[in-house]
């Protein structure tokens, strides 16, 4: 889906379309910027065939439903239909309503000629039971071997914890030969692309930024760090 196996991809959490078409302009040329991230909270203001068709992102376009793959199996095939109507290249989801949504998210996306990009554990604290969260110990883990059994090459890791990345490198590598990695958690969630990257080295790695570029006082330069970051593991 990249043209690099080492880049950032930019999470476009902004408020509008005006300031996601200067997000665009200042980074999308930089090298090491190898795709963007667009979120829910723009598809539900703008809609997200209008916002694809707005703005010329001339790099590939992921979308995260923040948190799709958690509804009916059925709902997969309308999720799916509509982000290709989009002309969507990637496709996140956290599957955590179980084996059968998983699968029925995976297959309808690769339906519709797109990439599954599939997420276990999230950045944020008190997620897993251990910690005061919802979700089995076990079960972000459990997500991760379904898709790489169903063929997924792209998985969701968080980027801001150094123990989990070791975890899930581990259990994807003994599954499949060259898993792909998708980060969140770098910069402002506390995560830092040479410690990630260098957990997972020789393997494909992405760090998702956003407030850290987009709210920066410079843009285009805040991109260019990460990027040349991200870089020195080419």
């Amino acid at each position: 889906m990249f043209e690099r196996e080492h880049g950032v991809i930019v999470a476009c959490d902004v408020d509008d379309l005006e300031k996601l078409e200067e997000l665009v302009e200042k980074t999308y040329g930089i090298e090491g910027i190898v795709g963007y991230k667009i979120g829910a909270n723009l598809a539900l203001q703008y809609g997200l065939k209008n916002i694809m068709e707005e703005i010329d992102f001339h790099l590939p376009v992921i979308y995260d439903h923040q948190k799709a793959g958690t509804d009916i199996p059925y709902i997969a095939e309308k999720f799916a239909m509509a982000c290709k109507k989009a002309n969507i290249k990637g496709v996140i989801i956290f599957p955590m309503a179980g084996r059968k949504s998983e699968e029925a998210f995976i297959e309808a996306i690769f339906k519709y000629e797109m990439i599954p990009m599939v997420g276990g554990e999230m950045t944020h604290e008190a997620y897993l039971a251990e910690d005061g969260g919802f979700l089995l110990d076990d079960a972000p883990g459990r997500m991760y071997e379904i898709a790489a059994k169903k063929g997924v090459e792209y998985f969701i890791l968080p980027g801001n914890k150094e123990e989990a990345l070791k975890k899930y490198h581990l259990l994807l590598t003994s599954l499949i030969n060259e898993p792909k990695y998708c980060m969140p958690g770098i910069g402002r969630q506390g995560g830092e692309i040479r410690k990630a990257f260098a957990v997972l080295r020789g393997y494909p790695c992405y760090a998702i930024v956003g407030s850290a570029i987009y709210k920066s006082e410079n843009i285009e330069e805040a991109a260019k760090r990460f990027a040349k970051e991200a870089m020195e593991f080419e």
